[in-house]
């Protein structure tokens, strides 16, 4: 049987590192940035969190100190697209194809090995209840969200910056300052998603082990219109697909065809929801 209880668990413990990346890039599309460099964030958070475990033996330190370099990290976009203008498209690719190299040559660099470290010795993220504490922690992310950006002050003044920075200046509120915040935020997030994805969900470190994962994370924020509960739904059904690839490959399907499982749900969710959008155009013009 394909659909069950533990394809279900084995879904939610999927789909964590893309929901996180996900409420990510959601503040900063309400913010007006258009953060693509998930991808790059996450990585860093993977490789920083691995490398913080194993020499500290501490995988909490390592999850503080993924969220601190990937929040680090993500300054690069805050001070190439909010400072100084520049195409938020174009520095995310590059974050993204930097992150590769440079979590790769750390690789070799620090731990002397090429490809994977993977060592007995390296502590991972204990779990409470079945799931990660940053699986439970980004559940109660998406409520947080949701209460921050309809409720808050500060959620709603982010919203204004997106929407009309020049109006939100006139009020006295800072573009600046709340761009800034929406990227630090989904650099910290995307950190935390990088440790989860390399300390929760296995104990090693794979070069390039986020395999596309970001880039999941922003269709997510577009499939869900970058509304928290709207993301938890679309991360949802990738976490699903990649449960089921898994599954698929257990009863004898190549690998290759069930490791695109995610991509295929990715492609077939961008299809539907653009169909709609053009059917709600037309009907409106």
């Amino acid at each position: 049987m394909l659909l069950d209880s533990d394809l279900v668990l084995s879904a939610l413990r999927a789909l964590t590192p893309i929901l996180l990346a996900a409420l990510g890039g959601a503040l900063c599309e309400r913010a007006g940035v258009f953060n693509i460099g998930l991808e790059g964030m996450m990585l860093m958070g993977c490789f920083t969190a691995v490398a913080t475990s194993w020499f500290t033996g501490s995988p909490w330190l390592g999850v503080l100190a993924a969220a601190l370099a990937a929040g680090a990290y993500s300054l690069v976009l805050a001070v190439g697209a909010v400072t100084m203008k520049g195409d938020a498209v174009v520095l995310g690719v590059a974050m993204n194809l930097l992150a590769v190299g440079l979590t790769g040559f750390l690789l070799r660099t620090v731990f002397g090995v090429q490809g994977t470290f993977d060592d007995p010795g390296l502590a991972g993220l204990s779990e409470v209840a079945g799931f990660s504490p940053l699986a439970w922690l980004s559940w109660a992310a998406v409520a947080l969200t949701a209460v921050l950006l309809s409720r808050h002050a500060w959620g709603l003044r982010l919203r204004g910056v997106g929407e009309a920075p020049e109006s939100a200046a006139t009020l006295g509120v800072s573009p600046t300052k709340y761009k800034y915040g929406a990227v630090l935020a989904s650099g910290v997030l995307c950190g935390l998603a990088g440790a989860q994805l390399s300390l929760g969900n296995v104990t090693l470190f794979s070069e390039n082990m986020t395999a596309g994962r970001g880039w999941i994370a922003v269709v997510a924020v577009m499939l869900g219109r970058a509304l928290p509960w709207g993301v938890l739904l679309a991360a949802l059904l990738f976490g699903l697909a990649e449960a089921a690839g898994f599954r698929l490959q257990g009863i004898g399907l190549p690998q290759q065809a069930t490791d695109a499982a995610p991509y295929l749900a990715t492609l077939i969710a961008l299809f539907l929801t653009t169909a709609k959008r053009r059917r709600t155009t037309g009907a409106t013009t």
